[in-house]
């Protein structure tokens, strides 16, 4: 942990890393994939797709640090390997940082939204700096959406509520509350909020 928080703090740093918002139930949209190695955003727009909610996926991800994997193209392979067809899948397989996850599929989320499909992000539950760069990146995104998930680290999900007690996850929900408020602070980040269900 980067700084000394109280059990008084817990719940509001909880509140603002969070993530989800998701899309009006029956409401199809396309779903943007921040870059990951684990494979729990594959099953959510794999099923999404399935039940008519996911026309268009954008997969992100360059070469994984951990393991080496090209995140956008292993996402591809899982996601025609559950039916999804490659016609419907759009892949960025360049980028190092989430920054980067949507600089590099600038086009992708262009196609999207001229084809009258609002987003939704698909990322951890507290990758608040999502939410933020895909504002920030494509101001023209308007109102959006997020599906959110809980990612494992040393076989412990990282869950709204375990977070505290967890190394892995403290670490991680700590740095994304400081850097999201610092960086919306010093204007290079854009600040977004949740109303009504959505992200503005």
């Amino acid at each position: 942990m980067t700084v000394d928080i109280s059990p008084e703090q817990i719940p509001g740093i909880t509140q603002f890393v969070d993530t989800q918002a998701p899309p009006p139930d029956g409401k199809p949209t396309a779903c943007f994939v921040f870059g990951t190695n684990q494979v729990q955003p594959v099953d959510i727009v794999a099923e999404r797709h399935h039940q008519g909610l996911a026309p268009l996926i954008i997969a992100t991800g360059g070469v994984n640090r951990h393991n080496g994997i090209i995140e956008g193209q292993v996402f591809r392979q899982l996601l025609t390997e559950r039916g999804v067809p490659e016609d419907v899948i759009r892949i960025e397989d360049r980028s190092a940082n989430t920054l980067q996850n949507v600089e590099f599929a600038l086009a992708f989320l262009r196609e999207a939204v001229d084809a009258g499909l609002a987003i939704t992000a698909v990322c951890k539950w507290y990758h608040r700096r999502a939410i933020h760069v895909l504002k920030t990146v494509f101001p023209e995104v308007g109102p959006f959406h997020a599906i959110s998930w809980d990612p494992i680290y040393a076989r412990k999900p990282i869950t709204r509520q375990d977070w505290p007690t967890i190394p892995d996850g403290s670490r991680r929900v700590i740095r994304e509350w400081e850097e999201c408020s610092r960086r919306v602070a010093d204007g290079s980040f854009k600040a977004v909020e949740r109303v009504d269900g959505a992200w503005h």
